[in-house]
């Protein structure tokens, strides 16, 4: 972060400063805390960030951002609400740079998109990102107030749980291109259908920059019949012939994908990502178009995305005694499960292995969901099926009336790991999805400790 004064800081949030410094950095994290930054006292559902003031101020910050009165002395900010005035600090400090921002959301693979926007226009910016899932109204600000007097473009991811939220983080990154991925059905539970969560993802809308552009995936059938008004819209896709961006011609090996990009009046670009399954071409010709609009080179372009790699546990491949495990139980809904057992069916391997562990916040549909991944592994021909969690037992007994020749259900990690370390082959795939709350990496790690 470029250095502020506290004066300014409190200017810029309506607050009050009882005293001047420089400020150098912001954090939320009292035991992080060093000199030169500012600790501000987040109040969140079961904690209040003022009780570790003193601590902040004792490992060293600087001064700490408040909005009630707090058991210590030293340099402060009042405020309102620290927590509101997070938000307007990000967006007063945001807008005090111009450069390219993409704001971009959607239900599945928003986090792939960001990696591979980044990497797109790393060939020609100095670009910040959203570092791990730091896309709430909590973790956004944080990206916002990590520019620097050399960042040049950055790449924003939003999430979501309810109606709203993305029109406040929208609204604090004003960004100057968005893109949503698609319209799923994660947070079923708590927006109750499909057109609901497309509304609440089209809220990306109310923050962006007057005039600026907007793409979607115009192979989804809410957002190519959605209605937008006041920015241009640049379709994405590989089935619908009309996108503006399309991949034809796409052809898998065993690591990486190949694919030819339409564009323009007849032009081409050929594009190698080093991963596989058809929902990554979709997140790689989402973050070329992107490129193309802020003046990257169709070739950088395709440099970037051949340098992409893997973020956290999104489908991250790891081979240990010849056995291929793709780790991609960062999250888990209908859609994303649907793509990675098609992902799992393309790949070449002895024999195919499912790790699928519940899917969280379904709500009404939780139960024809899983009982539907069931019929999805029998369809992509999975050779061997292990479910654990309660959910996923409607997994089990589906797969096993559509005919999985294998199937397994567990509620203990222990037990599942036993079963799948004693079954493993040389030559297998196995993939492992679920939700975050699933932790099924405790399974991964006790079986890498015990395979290597």
């Amino acid at each position: 972060m470029k250095k502020l004064l506290l004066s300014e800081i409190a200017s810029a949030v309506g607050g009050t400063a009882n005293g001047e410094a420089e400020i150098s950095g912001i954090c939320i994290d009292s035991r992080l805390c060093e000199e030169g930054l500012l600790y501000i006292a987040i109040h969140g559902e079961n904690f209040d960030g003022h009780n570790f003031t003193a601590s902040a101020l004792e490992n060293g910050a600087t001064a700490a951002m408040i909005h009630h009165d707090v058991d210590c002395e030293g340099l402060f900010i009042r405020v309102d609400d620290t927590r509101e005035a997070f938000l307007r600090l990000a967006n007063w400090f945001r807008s005090t740079f111009d450069i390219p921002v993409v704001g971009l959301t959607g239900s599945v693979g928003k986090t792939t998109t960001k990696e591979m926007t980044w990497a797109v226009l790393s060939e020609k910016y100095n670009t910040i990102k959203t570092e791990g899932n730091l896309n709430n109204d909590i973790g956004l600000p944080r990206t916002l107030m990590r520019f620097e007097e050399d960042t040049q473009a950055a790449v924003i991811e939003m999430g979501m749980s309810n109606k709203g939220e993305i029109s406040v983080l929208s609204k604090t990154a004003e960004p100057t291109i968005a893109i949503i991925s698609n319209i799923g059905v994660s947070h079923m539970e708590s927006l109750g259908s499909r057109e609901n969560i497309c509304a609440a993802k089209l809220e990306i809308l109310d923050g962006l920059r007057e005039g600026c552009p907007i793409l979607l995936n115009g192979d989804d059938p809410y957002l190519a019949s959605a209605k937008i008004e006041g920015h241009p819209v640049i379709y994405y896709g590989i089935n619908d012939k009309f996108c503006d961006f399309r991949a034809t011609d796409v052809r898998q090996d065993d690591d990486t994908t190949s694919f030819v990009i339409n564009y323009g009046e007849g032009k081409t670009q050929n594009v190698t990502i080093p991963t596989i399954g058809i929902h990554n071409v979709y997140n790689a010709v989402a973050a070329f178009a992107t490129g193309l609009q802020l003046g990257v080179t169709p070739e950088q372009a395709a440099e970037g995305l051949k340098k992409y790699q893997p973020s956290g546990m999104r489908q991250r491949v790891k081979i240990v005694n010849s056995i291929r495990f793709i780790e991609d139980c960062y999250n888990a809904s209908p859609d994303s499960q649907q793509a990675a057992l098609r992902m799992l069916s393309t790949v070449q391997a002895k024999r195919k292995i499912a790790v699928l562990g519940d899917m969280l916040e379904l709500g009404a549909i939780s139960e024809e969901a899983h009982k539907n991944a069931g019929l999805l592994a029998a369809r992509n021909r999975i050779d061997f099926l292990m479910t654990y969690g309660e959910l996923s037992q409607a997994t089990a007994e589906r797969a096993l009336e559509c005919g999985v020749p294998v199937v397994k259900s567990f509620l203990d990690k222990n037990e599942l790991a036993d079963t799948l370390v004693s079954f493993l082959q040389e030559g297998d795939a196995v993939l492992f999805k679920a939700s975050r709350g699933m932790a099924l990496e405790d399974v991964i790690n006790n079986i890498y400790d015990r395979i290597k």
